[in-house]
């Protein structure tokens, strides 16, 4: 069943989201464990008040130095990610020239190409999916490593969204930095990830998109300065102090 959701809809954003998820489903491009793990990242959003915190700034801003003086970045693209945010994904690479990559735990060719022509209808150009000549993350038997070479198996930066801990903590140990978004600060991504944004998909990828339009005119060493003044051990501890405040201040006043 779908319905018209008004603007005027105290959750209008996320019951859009959740449409945009179950209209995927419907396509193939999202499975039914996928919408499990929306809901777990939501209960995040919540605690943290559904906004960008500082400390995603922060992380998006190191996030964006490094989609722009990379050799090779990659933005890694599963079946939530392209529902939610095809349009913020396509407007990034377009801010930074990264190329797409798509990289999903439930892997067969259909759902990778209804992933692939999504994307292309959106306007994802540099994108890798299907046909590309592949190799397989070291040390990672799942799906999720299989990589295309001129990808991810040849990036030193890799931007994901809602992955799984094995894969980040595998591209790591290959030598790749990889961000992770992801609104657990407790996951095994977001505890392996060499930055990580702690903020909801699409508002994290909008967020860096406008960073990357203003820094776009940044100088190399201004944008390297960016890179080795991040701190992630800082960072997430901001994110679990966020969190614990707010949780504090609602059993003080009752509500949140």
């Amino acid at each position: 069943m779908h319905v018209d959701i008004p603007r005027s809809h105290p959750r209008y954003h996320s019951l859009i989201a959740r449409e945009k998820l179950v209209n995927a489903f419907e396509k193939g491009i999202v499975v039914a464990q996928g919408l499990i793990a929306h809901g777990r990242g939501e209960c995040f959003d919540y605690i943290l008040g559904e906004k960008s915190h500082w400390f995603a700034v922060e992380a998006s801003k190191a996030s964006v130095a490094w989609l722009l003086t990379a050799k090779n970045p990659v933005i890694s693209v599963n079946g939530n990610y392209a529902a939610l945010a095809a349009e913020e994904i396509r407007d990034l690479q377009e801010a930074t020239g990264a190329i797409v990559e798509i990289n999903i735990f439930y892997r067969t060719e259909e759902r990778v190409k209804a992933i692939e022509d999504y994307l292309r209808s959106t306007g994802v150009r540099r994108l890798l999916g299907s046909s590309c000549a592949k190799t397989r993350v070291p040390g990672l038997e799942s799906p999720r490593g299989i990589v295309c070479v001129e990808g991810i198996g040849s990036s030193d930066f890799v931007l994901l969204a809602m992955e799984d801990g094995d894969r980040t903590e595998a591209l790591v140990r290959w030598g790749k930095t990889v961000a992770a978004i992801d609104l657990n600060p407790f996951s095994r991504t977001a505890q392996k990830a060499s930055i990580t944004i702690v903020d909801e998909a699409v508002r994290a990828t909008r967020l860096m998109v406008k960073l990357a339009e203003e820094m776009s005119t940044y100088s190399r060493r201004e944008l390297e300065e960016i890179k080795s003044g991040y701190d992630n051990r800082k960072i997430l501890s901001a994110a679990f102090k966020a969190i614990m405040d707010r949780l504090r201040e609602a059993v003080e006043k009752g509500v949140l």
